[in-house]
């Protein structure tokens, strides 16, 4: 896996820059700044996000595999290539029944 510098200015395949692991969800903060962050994810089959708010917008896009995210109550599949925007102050959560990867993206400005 790249450190940060080796990831500034260059085209890279978004999808190897997580790997999964067994049995639990690795992420990894691609930026953060004040106006928003962008973090990818890979969730190892059966791990979830428990239901929580945050109070900003967020955009998901399903990088690989599928996705069950569930947003105030309703049950969402989200696929490979499809995006889900959580909104804020919304109950959601997110669950793998497979293993999937995920870029979120959340708009604080």
């Amino acid at each position: 896996m790249e450190n940060k510098s080796d990831i500034i200015s260059k085209s890279l395949p978004i999808k190897n820059l997580v790997e999964y692991q067994d049995g639990t969800v690795v992420s990894r903060t691609i930026i953060n700044k004040s106006a928003g962050t962008v973090t990818l994810f890979a969730f190892d089959k059966g791990e979830s996000l428990s239901e929580h708010t945050a109070p900003f917008d967020a955009l998901v896009i399903v990088l690989d595999g599928e996705a069950e995210i569930i947003i105030s109550g309703q049950h969402n599949t989200v696929s490979e290539g499809e995006m889900i925007i959580m909104p804020a102050n919304n109950p959601h959560a997110v669950f793998a029944k497979n293993k999937f990867k995920m870029c979120l993206t959340m708009i604080k400005a």
